[in-house]
């Protein structure tokens, strides 16, 4: 059945938790929407590539930069497993292998910016966008500035090179209502 594809990013918490974004999931399962959310995994292999990044930009041990590549070729093997289970399967959607989608990131946004879900939130719309999953929801806390900074303010950047792109930022707080 054809549906409307909306995606979600956001904030780690107020992205996977129901209770942090109002149950948007199945808010939107039930208008009839098809629901992606970006999965853990590329969050946790986004905190080792940091670990690895910080040491590229600022400096220090090559020795820790090398077990940084050491955990992420690990996870890198746990994840093609994954998608490769996934695509036996005609009716899901595989991600986008996280090394592809880290690339999605360039000419938007540095990996130097951090803050927030730093690099990975733009990756993660841009992922979305050239997926077919165009409507995009942007959850993130209410006055957080280091989400603002990397979700809402690639937005306009991500819509110049996507102009399909619908992004939506919601702030959530613990007072947001539904009608948010």
């Amino acid at each position: 059945v054809p549906r409307v594809k909306v995606g979600v990013v956001g904030e780690i918490y107020v992205k996977y938790s129901p209770l942090g974004h109002n149950h948007i999931e199945d808010f939107l399962a039930a208008e009839g929407c098809e629901v992606n959310m970006p999965g853990l995994m590329g969050f946790i292999q986004y905190c080792i590539v940091n670990g690895s990044e910080n040491i590229k930009i600022y400096g220090g041990s090559s020795e820790v930069k090398k077990l940084y590549e050491v955990v992420m070729d690990f996870t890198t093997t746990r994840e093609k497993l994954m998608l490769e289970a996934i695509s036996r399967h005609k009716n899901l959607h595989a991600p986008t292998l996280f090394d592809e989608t880290r690339k999605l990131a360039d000419g938007f946004i540095g990996y130097g910016a951090k803050m927030g879900e730093g690099w990975l939130l733009t990756a993660e719309m841009v992922e979305l966008v050239k997926t077919g999953f165009e409507n995009i929801v942007c959850a993130q806390p209410f006055g957080c500035l280091p989400n603002h900074v990397v979700g809402k303010g690639m937005i306009s950047k991500i819509r110049a090179v996507y102009p399909q792109a619908n992004i939506t930022p919601i702030d959530y707080d613990p007072s947001a209502t539904a009608v948010n």
